[in-house]
């Protein structure tokens, strides 16, 4: 039997270096296990750099699995292999490659709930690693219905199941950019996701009574918290668990209203914050309307208070990310936030950390501090990005807040990938505003730190810094001369090249408001920087958002009538190219009257109109908006015509013969009886130059 077992295990750890075993480790094994103390002793062993050691260790998962061992030691073979996932990553990498998880997992079909109840432990503890895969959970689909009828056998079973289902359905933290203003790339997402998985096996029925437990106080208070920790992922960024959760009665009570109680003041602060964030989640999720007295009254005013000094460091960024995701789209609950309990002044206090009279005094608190200081920058950042994101005033008394400019400035430039997303997620909010982007956004010159952030960043930075790169691009922000100096044509232009949506989308964005009222230099290199084919690319593209700010930027581009003639007679080609296939493709209105609106613009050029005039299929769809079922598409092809008849101009006798000869008068006859006001005057201006 120890022959046969050695032999497995080289198979499933062929990395180990095996030693000839100088006396039966079986004996040995057997005479640790008979007492606590020499477990100790044992899982001592299992930590030492001698390889024989280790694999006296690694026996243990053979033992485990052999129906022929009592169930005591199997038992406690699973306690020790608890203790030794406790250790370092390592040691949970080696026991996962010895495949510990299907070995435990057939652990739990044994009759005897103490040896359940230690390979649910010992579960629960490889599972909270960070190096276990989750899915490993779900590889065969009669485990968590097996888990499930678990749950009832004891409190323990209760306690640990909970918790493999909370580590075992992890969504990454909150970070979409969030703002009404930029596209939704970066919302979190997960695939055949596991809250469905959990949720369609009962989940929310099963643990639902756990929140009202009448057991000891201690267990009470530990299978509480990690039933509500379960809510708290199961709930977040799903309506489905949410609209469930909200309506689920317990004892004759309803879920809302039992989290409700548990973040009053007297409950555990750990209680209060996850209780708290699953009230969050349901209010996102849209399960709990944000004007509910459960969200103003309660949830916000907890996690409020979570930021205040008294609170531990981990408490308050816990409880800063948590409210800056509760208000992050809603413009009265960053409102009633910024007013609760002075909250703007009291995080600039998450920047002082570590102190300096810890760095005297005492060495473990500085540590400590040291430890949680970019969790505390980063969440600060995080909130003050919530909170700005749509009210002016509340903008306003951010940037006066304590040194606050020099702080997000000092945050583009931090070691911490996290913490730079942040600032620049604070940063951006606050660009919303013209009165700072004109003033403390100049004297704090930002744009220098944020074309830094933009070199080789991964696309989640890139898309937020791009977003803020639009604002400071804005026709009135003084940073948009140095930012053009320093080379962001080229920059931008690449974007516009991205597999990432958004990316192209912020790209084309912020040279479309690069060239607005530009001069024609700019244009010029706009262009050349995008090359013709780039530009059909995006012309081409799915997005309905690519190709608005694309024909956005051709708009701008085509502004003045120099420029429209210069821009024209370079690219006029290919430029009225792109305005056919648009005219006739399957486009949405917006996209055919901005397409229109360039047309008129080209009509506006002095040598440019001759593109359109000597190209009748132009002429023919011109036409055939003008009488257009859709009132805005007709305004903006009569803008066309008015520009090409316009009698004041060389050679305008000419165009308006080939156009009455078209039929155009007549539908300016019908077009003046309209009921619509704009349409009617329109017409009319239009048939008085051929009067004239």
């Amino acid at each position: 039997m120890l022959k046969h077992g050695v032999n497995s295990l080289r198979r499933c750890c062929p990395a180990v270096t095996y030693c000839t075993f100088e006396y039966d480790p079986v004996v040995w094994l057997l005479s640790c296990l008979e007492v606590t103390a020499s477990s100790r002793h044992y899982v001592d062993r299992l930590f030492d750099l001698d390889p024989q050691k280790v694999l006296q260790g690694v026996m243990l998962l053979y033992l485990l699995q052999q129906e022929t061992s009592s169930t005591e030691l199997r038992t406690e073979c699973a306690v020790v292999l608890g203790s030794l996932a406790m250790g370092t990553e390592n040691n949970v990498k080696s026991l996962l490659d010895c495949h510990i998880i299907p070995a435990l997992l057939q652990g739990l079909l044994s009759p005897d709930l103490k040896f359940i109840e230690a390979c649910l432990r010992c579960l629960r503890t490889v599972f909270i690693s960070p190096v276990t895969p989750e899915d490993l959970l779900y590889t065969d689909a009669t485990v968590i219905s097996h888990l499930m009828a678990l749950l009832s056998r004891s409190r323990y079973t209760q306690e640990y199941i909970c918790q493999i289902f909370s580590h075992c359905c992890k969504l990454q933290h909150w970070h979409s950019c969030g703002f009404k203003s930029l596209p939704q790339p970066l919302l979190c997402a997960n695939g055949p996701d596991h809250q469905t998985i959990l949720f369609n096996h009962g989940a929310v029925q099963n643990i639902a009574h756990l929140l009202v437990s009448t057991s000891y106080k201690y267990v009470f208070t530990q299978v509480r918290m990690q039933a509500l920790k379960c809510f708290s992922v199961l709930a977040f960024e799903n309506p489905q668990v949410s609209m469930t959760l909200v309506n689920v009665s317990v004892d004759g009570e309803l879920l809302p209203q039992i989290f409700v109680k548990m973040l009053q003041r007297d409950k555990p602060i750990e209680m209060q914050l996850t209780s708290a964030k699953c009230l969050t989640s349901m209010c996102r999720a849209g399960a709990i309307r944000t004007d509910d007295s459960c969200i103003v009254l309660k949830t916000l005013p907890c996690l409020v208070r979570m930021c205040s000094k008294e609170r531990l460091l981990e408490e308050r960024v816990e409880g800063a990310e948590t409210l800056a995701y509760l208000i992050e789209t809603d413009v009265e609950l960053q409102r009633i936030a910024s007013i609760t309990d002075h909250l703007i002044v009291m995080l600039a206090d998450y920047f002082k950390y570590p102190s300096s009279v810890s760095a005297i005094t005492d060495i473990k608190r500085l540590d400590h501090d040291l430890k949680h200081a970019h969790e505390l920058r980063q969440a600060a950042f995080k909130l003050y990005a919530s909170l700005g994101a749509n009210d002016e005033d509340i903008r306003k008394k951010i940037i006066e807040t304590e040194n606050m400019m020099d702080r997000i400035v000092n945050g583009l430039s931090e070691s911490s990938i996290k913490v730079r997303l942040a600032a620049v997620r604070c940063l951006h909010s606050l660009s919303r505003s013209v009165q700072q982007l004109r003033t403390s956004f100049q004297d704090h010159a930002v744009w220098k730190p944020l074309m830094k952030v933009l070199q080789n960043a991964p696309n989640e930075m890139l898309v937020v810094a791009s977003s803020t790169l639009c604002n400071l691009l804005l026709e009135f922000s003084p940073s948009k001369e140095p930012i053009l100096e320093s080379g962001a044509i080229e920059l931008l232009c690449s974007l516009t090249q991205s597999e990432n949506l958004a990316l192209r989308v912020n790209g084309i964005w912020a040279l479309m408001n690069m060239a607005f009222q530009a001069e024609q230099k700019i244009k010029s290199d706009i262009l050349r920087g995008l090359s013709t084919e780039q530009l059909f690319q995006l012309l081409s593209d799915s997005d309905v958002n690519v190709l608005m700010k694309t024909l956005g930027l051709l708009r701008n581009l085509l502004s003045t009538r120099p420029h429209i003639d210069h821009i024209m007679s370079t690219h006029g080609k290919q430029i009225m190219q792109a305005v056919t296939l648009i005219l006739e493709g399957e486009h949405n209105i917006e996209v055919k009257e901005q397409t229109l609106c360039i047309l008129a613009n080209i009509a506006d050029g002095t040598t440019a109109k001759e593109l359109i005039m000597t190209n009748d299929d132009i002429l023919q769809k011109i036409k055939y908006y003008m009488s257009h079922s859709n009132a805005k598409l007709q305004l903006a092809a009569m803008f066309c015509i008015s520009n090409l008849i316009w009698n004041e101009e060389e050679g305008s006798q000419e165009r308006q013969d080939k156009l009455r000869d078209m039929g155009i008068v007549d539908i300016l006859h019908k077009l003046s009886q309209s009921s619509d006001p704009n349409l009617c005057d329109k017409a009319k201006t239009a048939l008085q130059q051929y009067l004239a």
